[in-house]
Order: structure tokens, then C-alpha cells, then sequence
């Protein structure tokens, strides 16, 4: 598959006090922004008010899921993403959402959650599909969930682990996802 790494897409935050603004973001490989049917629901299982909310956007890649937990009042998001091309769009998204609140970090997720201490109440983690393994992660992600912390999983793989309690779960087309505590 070729990428065209200059054509520039947008998706809309749906919800919230940004509803209908565009994120910006440009093609690259494993990236692909949540769907807006999918964001309904995560947000509707999440509740659509996250005062007071700390959460972490792993694999952020466009940001929609972090920049959407903004648009309903998190406290604070922070946005990780190794792509350098990705992070700095994502900075620019920061800038034209005067989003104060979001966090760019411009890294590895292992890096990050290696070299970081902070606890989150949500953490989003959608990697790339061609992950060959994503449950491995897992068990390094849940050292940073507060105690009545979630998580957000999204795979194209259905998820058989047993160290998580499963809340919630759909699917649609070809995409699993879950929240996990």
C-alpha cells in the first residue's frame, strides 16, 4: 500500500464543547482515527461530562480520541505518538483548539510508559492493527490506571484476556472494542 503523506485529511469531534470542529491529520501507515459511530458509543458508555478526568491517549495518531475527552471537560489528556510528523500535527490541533489541556509527547507508547509515573482515570489505547500482539501491552498500561481507572481497547482481534474485567464490548465491520477496568 503507497501513502501519500501530503494529502491532508480531517475528522470531527462529535461531541462536547469543540462538536463539529476538524481535527487535521495526514496519512500514514496503521493510522486510522476511530470512527464516529464508534466514538458515540465509547462516549456514551464513557458518560459525556469528564470533569475532573485524567486521561492518556496512546498511539494517538490523528488525536480525535484525546481532543474528543477534551471537547468534555477532561482535566487533561495527554497525547503520545512516535510518528514525528503525527506529533507535530497534533501540537497544531493543540494550538487551533487552544486545547491548554493536552499534552503532546513525542515517543514510543513502551517509552512513555516505561520512563512515566503519573496514573490515569482513561486511557485510550488504540494501536496499530498490524500490532502482532496488542495484549501484551496491556499489562504494562494497567501500572498507570487509578484504581477505578478504564480503558479503552480498540483491535481488529477479539480480546480473550482474563486480567482485565470486561464493562462494555462491540463491534463493528472488522473492529473490536472494549472497555476494560
Amino acid at each position: 500500500m503507497v501513502v501519500n503523506r501530503n494529502r491532508q485529511n480531517t475528522v470531527k469531534i462529535i461531541g462536547g464543547s469543540w462538536k463539529r470542529k476538524n481535527i487535521f491529520f495526514y496519512d500514514s501507515d496503521g493510522l486510522r482515527p476511530s470512527l464516529n459511530r464508534i466514538r458515540d458509543i465509547l462516549f456514551n458508555w464513557l458518560g459525556q461530562d469528564l470533569s475532573y478526568k485524567k486521561c492518556l491517549d496512546l498511539f494517538a495518531g490523528s488525536g480525535v480520541l484525546g481532543f474528543e475527552s477534551l471537547s468534555r471537560n477532561a482535566e487533561s489528556c495527554s497525547l503520545v505518538e512516535k510518528n514525528k510528523l503525527n506529533a507535530l500535527n497534533l501540537t497544531n490541533n493543540k494550538k487551533n483548539l487552544n486545547a491548554e489541556n493536552a499534552f503532546i509527547i513525542n515517543s514510543t507508547a513502551e517509552t512513555f510508559l516505561q520512563n512515566n509515573n503519573e496514573s490515569f482515570d482513561i486511557i485510550f489505547y488504540d494501536p496499530p492493527f498490524s500490532m502482532i500482539n496488542p495484549d501484551l501491552l496491556l499489562n504494562e498500561i494497567k501500572k498507570h490506571l487509578k484504581p477505578e481507572g478504564v480503558i479503552y481497547f480498540e483491535t481488529n482481534q477479539q480480546y480473550l484476556g482474563s486480567e482485565f474485567k470486561i464493562l462494555k464490548n462491540s463491534k463493528a465491520g472488522k473492529v473490536y472494542f472494549y472497555l476494560l477496568q
